[in-house]
C-alpha cells in the first residue's frame, strides 16, 4: 500500500493512493495512523465508503510533513561512498565499527515536487544524497536486532541535501551543513513494509538534470536496517512516525573530478525500486532575514 499526505489547498489529508492516481481519504493525521498500527490501516482499507479524491484534486505533501522529532540519518553506510569521500578529502577513515548517526530538523522537510531553497550567501557547495528512509511503526527501546523489522511501518525516499562547505567550516560535524531549511526532500509517499519483499535488495539512483549520478543497491549497506534500528534504539525510545534515513551510495557531487555542486534551477530526481521517484528543483534564496511572527 502507498500511504501519502495530500495537499488539498485548504488543508492536508492522509490518503491511500490507488493505481489510477485517485486517493481514498483515511480521515486521520498520518502520525496517528502510523501509531494505531497495521490493524487500523487494514480496517480503514476494508471498511468501504471512504471519500475519494480524483486525480488532479490534490498534490502531494511530504508523507510526514511535520515530524515530531528530528529525522534520524546515517552517515558513511555504503563502502564505495566511504571510499570516494576518503579520496576526495585525502583521508583514510574507512569503515566505522558502529553506525554514524546525525539528524535533520523538521524544518528541513520538503514536499515531493517542491522547491529546495539554497542560500548562495551561505553556501556554494550544495550536494545531493539519495537515501532509503525507514518509517518506524511500533515503539521500542533497546530493540534486539532479530526483532527490529517488526518495528518498521514502511519506507520512503529522502534526499539528504548537504552544504559541504558549511559542514567543513563547522569542524566536519554533520548537523549544520545538513540541517538548513528545506534540505530534506521526502516522499513521494510511504510504501508499507508488507509491499517490499526485501528492503536490502532495492536499486537506488539519483539523477541531476537527467544525468545519472548515483546508481547503487541497498544490499551494499555496511550496516543493514536491523543493525541500525538496534543501535539507534539502544537506550533511546523510537516512536511511531520516527524516520531513519539509511545512508547514500557513491556518486555524490563533491567526490566528482572536478566537483559538481547544485545550482539554482537544477532538478534532482531520487529513485528507489519498489517505492517511486522524488523530484525537486533547487531555488536560490536571497540573504534577507525572514521575519517570524
Amino acid at each position: 500500500m502507498r500511504i501519502a499526505t495530500a495537499n488539498l489547498g485548504a488543508g492536508l489529508e492522509t490518503v491511500l493512493l490507488q493505481e489510477d492516481g485517485s486517493a481514498h481519504v483515511l480521515g486521520m493525521p498520518i502520525a496517528e495512523l502510523i501509531g494505531k498500527g497495521p490493524a487500523a490501516l487494514d480496517r480503514l482499507r476494508t471498511s468501504g465508503g471512504l471519500p475519494l479524491l480524483a486525480p488532479g484534486e490534490f498534490t502531494l505533501a511530504a508523507p510526514i510533513p511535520a515530524p515530531a522529532k528530528n529525522v534520524f540519518c546515517v552517515g558513511r553506510n555504503y563502502m564505495e561512498h566511504i571510499a570516494e569521500g576518503d579520496r576526495a578529502q585525502k583521508q583514510e577513515v574507512g569503515v566505522t565499527q558502529v553506525p554514524v548517526f546525525f539528524t535533520k530538523p523538521p524544518t528541513a522537510v520538503t514536499a515531493p515536487d517542491g522547491e529546495v531553497p539554497i542560500f548562495p550567501h551561505l553556501s556554494t557547495h550544495i550536494d545531493y544524497e539519495v537515501e532509503l528512509a525507514v518509517v518506524i511503526g511500533k515503539p521500542g527501546r533497546d530493540i534486539p536486532r532479530e526483532r527490529a523489522m517488526e518495528h518498521v511501518f514502511g519506507y520512503t525516499i529522502i534526499n539528504d541535501v548537504t552544504a559541504r562547505d558549511i559542514q567543513r567550516k563547522h569542524g566536519g560535524q554533520y548537523f549544520k551543513g545538513k540541517g538548513l531549511d528545506g534540505s530534506c526532500p521526502m516522499g513521494p509517499w510511504i510504501v508499507t513494509a508488507d509491499a517490499i519483499a526485501d528492503p536490502h535488495d532495492l536499486g537506488i539512483r539519483c539523477l541531476v538534470n537527467g544525468e545519472l549520478r548515483q546508481d547503487g543497491n541497498t544490499r551494499d549497506m555496511v550496516f543493514d536496517i536491523p543493525t541500525l534500528i538496534a543501535a539507534l534504539s539502544a537506550g533511546m525510545t523510537l516512536e511511531p512516525g520516527d524516520i531513519l534515513a539509511t545512508g547514500t551510495p557513491s556518486g555524490v557531487g563533491y567526490a566528482m573530478e572536478p566537483p559538481q555542486y547544485l545550482r539554482d534551477g537544477d532538478i534532482v530526481t531520487c529513485e528507489i525500486d519498489g517505492i517511486g521517484r522524488l523530484t525537486n528543483r533547487m531555488r536560490a534564496m536571497g540573504s534577507a532575514a525572514k521575519r517570524v511572527a
